[in-house]
């Protein structure tokens, strides 16, 4: 089978239930035959993956939902999948729970949020409709899963339209509990093409009224913003959300669009505002990171999982019939004031054989593993003196790789996938840095797998996340310098159990 490769307004909108069934079924074979298909990511098993929605707990379980459009690695009519895992590690295939079938959704099921109401997992998500000269509206809608599974959807919209003064661009809703109220944030777009983030709160989710704009900032937020998120971290509000055409000059970023954050003092309620907000951060300072999605799990960790990819760009296993995955998951901790990001420790479950590391920085490079499958976690530490660059997804000469240049002593680390054998999206840059502190150690910890690395600096501090795309004898690591002393362990990594 050919990959389609003219994909029209008119295939991308067409039902599921018209497709041959001859086509999906021809699409997955060429999927699972990808040299970039992940071990231990979720990822769509055809087709398209976007945004992650409904992270939540429920019936015993972790449940998880993205948006999918399983016919070819563009966006087009969006479905949710669902995913379950017992420890966050190995997610299970719950096949697609909410399918764009009513007058409410029927040209896309966007995204959104679960919370669980009594015994329901309640799931608030963005039905997306087009008239006949392709003009969108947007309606806020409800589903409830019940403990055997079963979904079903709400006849009419919570939300039927957007408040005067604001466009159809009104989408990702987020819902949750907090001091009596039930809460619903989304993401807009008022008349003068200014993204702000709204609030609608009630004594119910079927009963919200609009409270207004959040207030939280007197900055410009570009033209949109989405998938707006607060979670709490020992009572303080975090705030995460993707503005679309924000200025550089309020945060320097490189990717197409932002995924940011805020930590404010209080969440008040009475005109919803976040006090006293810190400056606007990056999230993530890598390549691929958007559309996170945050929420305060019943063990009291916040806890999250975003998007491994971009809107409008395009990646090399486009040419396989498929398109990105989701991060780790990762929890959300605050450190004076600061943000951390740390792998789940469920993770480790992945670890298999380990290879302790140990030596000194020199000019001639290190194998630290050679002729790897691609799949492992690798643990350095490097003392305060040190200066080097690692070798990632690297060929036996070097002269393709993925690298991690550090410098210790003047404070520094950058990421440069310049020579990967497949580049893309090299209009919004192939080096990503950040300034550390001077003189201090540096710990990093890596996860790689077949076609992600997520490189989590100083126990979180900062992340970096990017999509690399190796040929075959591309499976090396390789660590070089020119002063510095490390430490670390090298562990394969099994696949995700996903039955």
């Amino acid at each position: 089978m050919d990959l389609i490769k003219n994909w029209t307004d008119d295939l991308r909108y067409l039902p599921y239930d018209q497709w041959d069934t001859s086509y999906q079924t021809a699409l997955n074979e060429i999927v699972r035959g990808s040299k970039w298909r992940q071990g231990y990511h979720i990822q769509p098993e055809s087709g398209l993956l976007n945004d992650p929605n409904g992270f939540s707990y429920f019936n015993g379980k972790w449940q998880l939902f993205y948006q999918l459009y399983p016919m070819g690695p563009v966006h087009g009519v969006k479905s949710w999948a669902h995913v379950s895992s017992s420890n966050l590690v190995d997610w299970t295939s719950e096949g697609i729970a909410l399918l764009p079938d009513s007058a409410y959704d029927q040209h896309g099921v966007y995204s959104g949020s679960g919370i669980v109401i009594d015994d329901e997992l309640v799931l608030a998500y963005t039905g997306n409709v087009r008239d006949s000269n392709w003009q969108r509206a947007s309606y806020q809608m409800l589903a409830h899963m019940t403990s055997d599974g079963e979904i079903i959807k709400d006849e009419q919209p919570i939300i039927p339209a957007p408040p005067k003064g604001y466009t159809h661009e009104f989408r990702d809703p987020q819902v949750f509990f907090y001091q009596e109220k039930y809460w619903l944030l989304i993401g807009a777009q008022t008349e003068a093409l200014e993204g702000k983030v709204l609030v609608y709160s009630g004594d119910s989710l079927e009963s919200l009224h609009f409270s207004g704009p959040l207030d939280f900032t007197n900055q410009s937020l570009g033209f949109m913003v989405e998938c707006p998120n607060l979670v709490f971290i020992d009572e303080q509000p975090v705030f995460l959300f993707c503005p679309q055409g924000l200025s550089k000059k309020i945060m320097a970023y490189q990717n197409i669009y932002p995924n940011t954050y805020i930590v404010a003092e209080t969440f008040e309620t009475d005109r919803p505002s976040l006090t006293k907000p810190s400056p606007l951060m990056n999230l993530d300072y890598g390549f691929d990171v958007y559309a996170t999605q945050a929420f305060n799990a019943p063990d009291g960790r916040a806890l999250a999982v975003s998007w491994v990819g971009l809107p409008e760009v395009e990646y090399p296993s486009d040419s396989e019939g498929w398109a990105h995955c989701l991060s780790i998951i990762k929890e959300l901790q605050l450190k004076d004031g600061q943000l951390y990001q740390k792998p789940v420790k469920e993770l480790v479950e992945l670890r298999q054989e380990q290879t302790p590391i140990e030596g000194r920085l020199v000019s001639q490079p290190l194998a630290l593993a050679e002729k790897t499958n691609n799949c492992y976690e690798l643990m350095l530490h490097f003392s305060n003196d040190s200066q080097g660059r690692l070798h990632l997804y690297s060929d036996m000469q070097r002269d393709h790789s993925f690298t991690i240049d550090f410098d210790t002593k003047n404070g520094m680390i950058s990421v440069d996938r310049t020579h990967t054998s497949h580049t893309f999206a090299q209009d919004y840059g192939t080096t990503r840095s950040l300034a550390l502190e001077k003189e201090s150690p540096l710990s990093l910890q890596i996860f790689v797998d077949h076609s992600v690395c997520e490189i989590f600096v100083n126990g979180g501090q900062a992340v970096f996340t990017a999509r690399v795309f190796p040929n075959e004898a591309e499976k090396n690591v390789y660590l070089e310098g020119t002063s510095g002393d490390f430490t670390g362990d090298f562990w394969c990594l099994r696949n995700m159990k996903n039955d």
